[in-house]
């Protein structure tokens, strides 16, 4: 089978231990499941990490793949300037993908070489070790959930005709709203919200995620939600095992990391 291992991961730059300083204590539990991570997709042979993010070009009613020979991995934008990485797209099965899926998704190609960190982050702690790794960058739309859903489905089909061994990341955060710091300010039902989706995400419950009312999605404020149900999409109907590897908010904002084992 060419998908072999899927994950849901946070991408705070936080995590960045040049970035993260002494704010990289506060968030153990969420390096630790990192690791288990990066060790799994070395162990398993990856070759193509295609990776979904919030914080690219997000359209209101497309979706965006970013096809380029090379992309860049970097952390300027919050001041560090040590860390500069390459990576390599993959352009056969991006095309292949987009090719196969314009007549019944609402997808266009973009080509921007410099990665937004919903996709640098996660792939500078799961892929320090692959220089070989190839990746295809995702970005979610303001479609329906259920758009999004179909999407992940139709995704699979194409990647059961690759001979590549593939994993997929969920780039995304769950709600900014956990506490009185959080940056979108304290919210009593947003405790509520991460509870539901972890738990959800551990029963195999896509159809009740589809389902979450816009509201109850809004007071959370979270940007995940929509990575998460591209991948559980791509999941759809393959016999999968989720596993919660960590859920900590020290700073207000859910970072949920799981892994579902094919």
């Amino acid at each position: 089978m060419p998908l072999v291992y899927a994950a849901i991961t946070p991408h705070s730059p936080l995590l960045i231990p040049e970035i993260g300083k002494e704010n990289v204590e506060f968030l153990k539990d969420t390096n630790k499941a990192f690791d288990k991570i990066r060790t799994e997709i070395e162990s398993k042979e990856i070759e193509t990490i295609i990776i979904i993010s919030p914080h690219g070009p997000i359209q209101p009613d497309t979706f965006c793949m970013n096809l380029c020979p090379e992309f860049e991995c970097n952390f300027e934008e919050f001041g560090n300037f040590s860390v500069k990485n390459k990576y390599a797209g993959n352009i056969g099965l991006t095309h292949h993908i987009r090719e196969k899926l314009e007549n019944d998704t609402k997808i266009q190609l973009i080509s921007e070489e410099k990665l937004d960190h919903g996709i640098s982050v996660p792939l500078y702690l799961v892929a320090k070790n692959l220089p070989n790794i190839k990746i295809i960058p995702i970005y979610y739309s303001g479609l329906t959930n259920t758009d999004h859903f179909e999407l992940g489905k139709n995704i699979q089909k194409e990647l059961f005709q690759s001979n590549e061994r593939i994993a997929v990341i969920a780039s995304g955060d769950l709600s900014h709203r956990l506490s009185s710091d959080s940056p979108a300010g304290y919210s009593p039902r947003a405790k509520k919200f991460d509870k539901k989706l972890v738990d959800l995400i551990k029963k195999n419950k896509a159809e009740e995620i589809l389902n979450f009312k816009p509201e109850f999605i809004e007071e959370a404020h979270e940007c995940g939600l929509r990575s998460i149900i591209i991948l559980l999409g791509i999941l759809d109907g393959i016999n999968h095992q989720p596993n919660i590897l960590s859920y900590e908010f020290p700073f207000g904002i859910g970072y949920l990391v799981a892994d579902f084992k094919i």
